[in-house]
């Protein structure tokens, strides 16, 4: 591991291909372009600090260049340890920005790098699962006083907010970006929903169709990763704990019942609930020998992966990101990226579109915060519709589509006006 101007990186030498995943994904944001043009003029965030710990990888890489160019102090560290691409790292750090993050980090190493990024004092905080957040509130309480607020990315950060809000803990405004409707339906639904495929294809190199998929959990993520797996045609069966999702489930074409029971017929498990001990051991004993798990909620959790490698009586590498564990009974289950998100930690995440709208919805949360956030009196609050709104429109033009505009006489029919 390398120190490079205060940055923590493993390779600074390898920043070359860095670039090109970045100019790759640059070429199909449009929406990023756009506000990164705008930013460059403008200067919203000229003389801020933003501390920002999401994915590591090529389109985060661009949002964080995007704030670069509105004048932020860029400090930059990884959400997920396995999730970090070292050479996008080193592109960030080549640009002048502070990187802390390096891939397969230990947990020690990963609390370090998530420190030193908040060392630095920011002004405005983006989280990817909240462990900036969480981080500043217990260890770093003297450091918050400079922050205005902050931007969480994912349904499992809003989890930990809304639990600290409710305590009384949060001490300055967050914006649950996860819940924009630019973010929430095309990201969790769409994004997850090929992303998780194409990291679980690229590593098992196994057909779909004719397998059953169970998936735990019928939220947005979950309804995309069902609608592909069933587009790749498995049989998929959904387990919830919310009687109406699972209605929802079964009407929209797939079975439902508990998780024990599913652990007996399932060929291919993946965990999408943000919960914790989603398969646990009772489950493992029931399954088929050669079942292959994986999760696409944000911690390791899941898959009760711990004490899988407790009750094992053999461990051993199958091929790249599968690990295998042969119980007792002679089955060996395999787990996909040690039970970490499959789409990252065996993948390189959702698509660039997809991703040009989520983070087209951070940059402007950003900068709402920056004009708007010492007028901000609740500690939790949505983005606002305004913001919303223009992301949908200018991604419509990109997309080369028009919609009807109301007229004066539907206004006020439904309106009043």
């Amino acid at each position: 591991m390398e120190t490079t101007n205060k940055s923590e990186i493993r390779d600074p030498s390898i920043y070359e291909s860095g670039f090109q995943k970045i100019a790759w994904v640059r070429k199909y944001c449009d929406l990023l372009r756009t506000l990164e043009e705008e930013f460059k003029k403008t200067k919203p965030f000229l003389g801020k600090k933003i501390a920002l710990s999401v994915h590591l990888e090529a389109k985060t890489a661009f949002l964080c260049e995007v704030l670069k160019a509105g004048g932020a102090e860029m400090y930059v560290t990884g959400s997920n340890p396995l999730s970090t691409q070292d050479d996008v790292a080193a592109a960030l750090v080549h640009e002048g920005l502070e990187v802390h993050a390096w891939y397969n980090s230990t947990p020690e190493e990963y609390s370090q790098h998530i420190r030193n990024v908040l060392k630095n004092g920011p002004n405005i905080i983006i989280d990817d699962g909240g462990d900036l957040v969480n981080m500043i509130h217990t260890e770093l309480k003297d450091l918050i006083p400079n922050v205005i607020g902050g931007c969480e990315e994912t349904t499992t950060g809003i989890f930990r907010l809304e639990n600290m809000a409710r305590r009384g803990e949060l001490k300055f405004p967050m914006i649950r970006v996860n819940n924009a409707q630019c973010k929430h339906f095309f990201d969790n639904r769409y994004g997850t929903g090929q992303s998780v495929w194409d990291g679980i294809n690229r590593t098992t190199n196994l057909i779909v169709c004719g397998k059953v998929v169970v998936v735990a959990g019928y939220g947005w993520c979950g309804k995309g990763t069902c609608m592909r797996a069933k587009g790749l045609g498995a049989r998929v069966i959904v387990t919830e704990i919310d009687p109406v999702k699972a209605i929802e489930a079964v009407m929209d074409g797939f079975d439902v019942m508990p998780m024990h029971e599913a652990a007996k017929v399932g060929d291919l498990f993946i965990t999408v609930t943000g919960c914790c001990k989603i398969i646990t051991e009772t489950d493992f004993m029931v399954m088929k020998d050669g079942a292959i798990l994986c999760n696409a909620g944000h911690f390791d959790c899941e898959v009760d992966v711990k004490r899988l490698g407790e009750i094992a009586v053999e461990k051993k590498p199958m091929r790249k990101n599968i690990m295998g564990y042969t119980l007792s009974n002679g089955n060996t289950l395999c787990v996909l990226g040690e039970g970490r998100l499959v789409n990252l930690a065996c993948g390189d995440g959702h698509p660039a579109e997809i991703m040009d709208m989520s983070f087209a919805i951070q940059a402007l949360s950003v900068k709402y915060l920056v004009e708007k956030g010492s007028t901000i009196k609740e500690k939790i609050i949505d983005v606002p519709a305004e913001v919303d709104r223009e992301v949908a429109i200018k991604k419509l033009n990109f997309l080369g589509k028009k919609i009807d505009v109301l007229t004066d006489e539907q206004k006020k029919y439904l309106y009043g006006e």
